[in-house]
């Protein structure tokens, strides 16, 4: 069983900053890519950053410069620092990783269930 806990999400104003964190857990061999998501009622879900295990981060273009993206390989841990808030980034969040449970087995995709993250104008 492996689990993603996210945590950080709330209500914040325009201009303000948030920290989330996703902690995963359980039968884990490795992880390769870690990343953040978010939706709103209505749409898809949209890439607003992603990490390798190596480090190399890639954001959307909506967040590019005022998110960042990191990770603790230690912990299992991936962090978005978000800063220079918008009411457009009013989104559910969620957390997204590629890992393997054994050290040859296959790539499994997972997600958290999600946090809330609300920016008033």
């Amino acid at each position: 069983q492996v689990q993603l806990v996210e945590s950080g999400g709330g209500l914040v104003q325009a201009g303000g900053s948030l920290r989330l964190s996703c902690a995963a857990s359980g039968s884990i061999a490795s992880i390769n890519n870690m990343g953040w998501y978010r939706q709103t009622p209505g749409n898809e879900r949209e890439l607003v950053a992603v990490i390798t295990s190596g480090g190399n981060a890639n954001y959307g273009d909506s967040v590019n410069g005022r998110f960042t993206i990191s990770r603790d390989n230690a912990k299992n841990t991936v962090y978005l620092q978000m800063n220079s808030l918008e009411p457009e980034d009013t989104a559910v969040y969620y957390c997204h990783s590629m890992l393997r449970r054994t050290s040859m087995g296959p790539t499994f995709s997972y997600w958290g269930q999600g946090t809330q993250v609300t920016v008033s104008s």
